[in-house]
């Protein structure tokens, strides 16, 4: 058996070439890392790794995101559910524990390369209707991805300004601060970015310990003085006296808690990150598997542990009014008790600590920006090829966070609702996927289970939307320019070769071999598989030679695609050889007719050192309806597009194969 790989680069990619050595110019450089799959850009969505690492370590990479969410989370809990912040906050620790944490830890038990939920959805909806839902999600990804770069900058820059020590030119240059830190993010990247978790480790570790430091002085204080507890149950009980008001209450203000949910995704995303067991196969990494839920589960109980903690110690010890736009708390109420409880010295360098995990947070979510597109849309022929590089993603990302920042100013609060949109959707489509897995298993009881949380997290989606529109905006607006840019990109590239690799089983090699040694020439028949009777290959021969003019004496070989997904872009080849009837016959499976042919008359020629000939009949039928017909399902105008495909990935005349109809 031979195979042939045709993943190439930049242009040559796109024109079915043998990839050409770069260019010292500035598009060489951009386009340097086209399809890195080295591991320089660690982050959420990695196609491959160099090194792997423990579990725990892994978790603070995708700690930088879910424990950095501690610089805002309580301040915005405060404003959203006031002296109800502590009861909201159980209601977001319970639905974590509670349902977040147990889709994702079936999400990694079925989705452990890395590709998340989006991939579950993408194997259960298959054809078109999969690969739409696919581009939306990603369109939510997007939000939530970008936002995450944009909000983290946007607090830390706040952080900074906040402090005693800032420069007096800080205030009011939030904007500015945070377009640097943005700015810098994107050098960041298109420098390289190879010691990721390493950093992870530090600032996670550090973080951790000084928000512990700070909550249990703020706790001692609270029990040396009960009368914060009073007061602050007097004017609770006084405003909500029915406890069944104050449980409806938080449990309606949860979709404004939801930025404590943003680590999930991330988390089942860096599994190939996770050192597995020496037993662990490609099909089944159980050891992979299993840290990934110890990663999860830690993650989630650490983060709960924080979350209540931190909303008690904040919300008796800080006046509300703090926590509104222009207060000292505002965005950032752990730093005000560690400035007020600890002196300015200890609250520098928790806000040096924050404003670290903060921008390294952002940096977290552009490594997935970066390595979730080139995952899915090139490979659905939905985006030029240059997408699958690192450095112009960096560039067209950082556009669009500059573009975010300046429409919200730079403002944490304004971007929560955009945050929080992404975040739920996301989850939300993962309990959609583990309650379709589970009711494809016949499994009873989690189907119930995953049933019930899919309404919890759609109703919290809804209503999220419905109160903060600006999220589900600007996800509408990602998700237009995915599908405008997937329509135009899918209509570019459909002239050019989509076979990452071409395999000839060895009856097929016996059989181009035997023509190419023994007559020199190689003659294929194009045969649109009917009944597969005897009748059908002697009349289509018959038919050939007769109104093609192929000698009777020399042989032919019947080559039949048998239709497979036609949403399917980018496919492996497997080429089989048989004997149907005493004729030979080259069967291959794919969705896109013209292309296949065309990539398996240049693998024969390569193979061989024959150049082959493919006999056709015309195609019936209106040539623009078979046109649409060919983007849509991969059939159509069969003949003349094999020929364009074969022009366009073989200039030389000479060498490419040619085409006959009749």
């Amino acid at each position: 058996m031979t195979t042939t790989d045709r993943t190439g680069a930049t242009d040559a990619l796109e024109q079915g070439q043998r990839p050409r050595a770069p260019r010292r110019t500035l598009r060489a450089w951009l386009l340097n890392d086209l399809a890195d799959d080295a591991g320089r850009h660690p982050g959420p969505h990695a196609r491959a790794t160099e090194k792997t690492h423990s579990w725990w370590r892994v978790m603070c990479l995708t700690g930088v995101d879910y424990f950095s969410t501690l610089g805002y989370q309580p301040a915005i809990a405060a404003v959203a559910a006031g002296l109800l912040s502590p009861f909201a906050t159980i209601v977001l620790v319970l639905l974590t524990l509670l349902g977040a944490l147990p889709v994702y830890r079936r999400v990694a038990r079925e989705s452990f390369k890395g590709s998340g939920s989006i991939a579950m959805l993408e194997r259960l909806l298959p054809w078109w209707g999969g690969k739409l839902f696919v581009l939306i999600l990603l369109g939510f990804a997007a939000t939530d991805f970008m936002i995450t770069v944009t909000l983290s900058a946007a607090d830390a820059s706040a952080h900074a300004i906040e402090n005693p020590f800032a420069p007096a030119w800080f205030h009011g240059a939030q904007v500015p601060i945070t377009l640097f830190l943005i700015a810098l993010l994107a050098v960041v990247f298109l420098r390289g970015f190879k010691e990721a978790i390493g950093i992870a480790v530090v600032l996670v570790g550090a973080y951790l310990v000084l928000n512990t430091v700070v909550i249990v002085v703020a706790l001692v204080r609270v029990a040396a003085h009960p009368v914060l507890v009073g007061d602050w149950w007097s004017a609770l009980t006084t405003e909500h006296s029915n406890p069944l008001i104050i449980v409806g209450i938080s449990l309606l203000v949860f979709p404004k808690l939801a930025l404590g949910l943003s680590g999930f995704e991330t988390g089942v995303a860096v599994m190939p990150q996770i050192t597995g067991d020496e037993s662990d196969t490609p099909e089944k990494p159980l050891g992979r598997i299993r840290g990934t839920k110890r990663l999860l589960s830690t993650a989630a109980i650490v983060m709960s542990c924080f979350l209540i903690t931190s909303s008690i110690a904040t919300t008796l010890l800080i006046p509300q009014k703090e926590f509104q736009a222009g207060g000292q708390a505002n965005g950032r109420a752990l730093a005000f008790l560690a400035h007020e409880y600890l002196g300015n010295g200890f609250g520098t360098v928790y806000d040096v600590s924050t404003i670290c995990i903060l921008w390294f947070a952002g940096a977290s979510a552009m490594a997935g920006l970066l390595n979730l597109v080139p995952r899915y849309l090139p490979r659905y022929g939905m985006a030029p090829m240059w997408a699958a590089a690192v450095r112009p993603l960096v560039l067209v990302f950082t556009a669009i966070a500059f573009l975010i920042t300046l429409l919200f100013k730079a403002n944490v609060d304004a971007q929560g609702g955009a945050y929080a949109t992404g975040v739920l959707v996301l989850i939300t489509s993962a309990t959609v996927a583990v309650f379709l897995s589970a009711l494809h298993k016949q499994q009873r009881k989690r189907t119930i289970g995953f049933g019930v949380a899919v309404v919890v997290f759609g109703y919290t989606t809804v209503l999220n939307v419905i109160e903060r529109p600006e999220g589900v905006r600007i996800a509408a607006l990602f998700i237009v320019g995915i599908l405008a840019a997937a329509v135009v990109s899918r209509i570019h590239r459909s002239f050019q070769l989509r076979a990452t690799s071409v395999s000839l089983d060895a009856q097929a090699l016996a059989f181009v071999t035997e023509d190419a040694d023994e007559s020199g020439k190689i003659v294929l028949v194009s045969n649109e598989p009917d009944d597969g009777s005897a009748h059908e290959y002697k009349q289509k021969a018959a038919d050939e030679r007769r109104y093609n003019g192929i000698p009777q004496r020399t042989p032919v070989i019947f080559v039949e695609v048998w239709p497979a997904d036609s949403s399917n872009f980018e496919e492996d080849l497997e080429v089989r050889g048989e004997l149907v009837h005493g004729y030979r016959v080259l069967r291959v499976n794919s969705g896109n007719i013209p292309n296949t042919l065309a990539t398996l008359l240049l693998e024969i020629r390569d193979v061989t050192g024959v150049k082959p000939d493919i006999y056709f009949e015309w195609t019936e039928g209106n040539p623009i309806s078979n046109m649409f017909k060919f983007l849509v399902t991969g059939k159509g105008e069969i003949a003349p597009v094999t020929r364009e495909v074969l022009r366009r990935a073989e200039p030389s005349r000479k060498r490419r194969p040619d085409v006959h109809v009749s």
